[in-house]
């Protein structure tokens, strides 16, 4: 089944990195529908490594302030929402149930590199989702990259041992604080038939 026009122009052709946000508010329960769309998505024998972590009360949002690049301190402290996508290094321990016919946890308990491999991979892959699912329902997104891991990981994952991978701003777009649209690679630039 192919998705309308009118989606796909949701998801992609229309849909924009927002980087400044209206005071409509993204609530508790959007953010429940949001992550039962985003835990459907596909990852490496269901590992589903990613954890997310969605800043949004004023002290979450001071928590999180010291960790942001000059760039990202305003947009980031006027969204409504700013979700830290984050990997569990552990993953694996839940394999046992999330693919449950295989020993899959045996695959990564004994080799650190293929952990760190698989649950960075596939966590951004979750982060992707994670957009493409907001945009679904209506929710405006700005990912980022510009913040000091070590400080968010310190603050906010010091219990867990999770560690920080992007963020991604949550709300409505403002969009007088668009930019012009970058120009992309053609099919032919980015692309090769093998």
């Amino acid at each position: 089944m192919s998705l309308d026009h009118a989606a796909l122009d949701a998801l992609f052709t229309s849909a924009r990195t927002q980087n400044k946000w209206t005071s409509q508010p993204v609530s508790d329960a959007d953010l429940q529908a949001l992550y039962d769309l985003v835990k459907m998505g596909p990852t490496s024998a269901n590992s589903s490594p990613a954890r997310f972590v969605f800043v949004r009360t004023p002290e979450g949002k001071e928590k999180l302030k010291p960790a942001l690049s000059a760039g990202n301190l305003d947009k980031t402290m006027a969204a409504p929402v700013t979700v830290i996508v984050a990997y569990d290094p552990k993953f694996f321990d839940q394999l046992p149930k999330l693919f449950p016919h295989a020993d899959a946890r045996a695959w990564f308990s004994g080799n650190e590199a293929l952990a760190q491999e698989t649950a960075f991979r596939n966590s951004t892959l979750q982060g992707g989702y994670l957009i493409l699912a907001a945009r679904a329902l209506g929710i405006d997104t700005g990912a980022m990259s510009g913040f000091d891991k070590s400080k968010v990981d310190a603050a906010f994952f010091a219990d867990s041992g999770f560690k920080s991978n992007f963020l991604i701003n949550l709300g409505h777009g403002d969009s007088s604080g668009l930019f012009a649209r970058s120009p992309r690679l053609s099919f032919d630039e980015a692309c090769t038939l093998a």
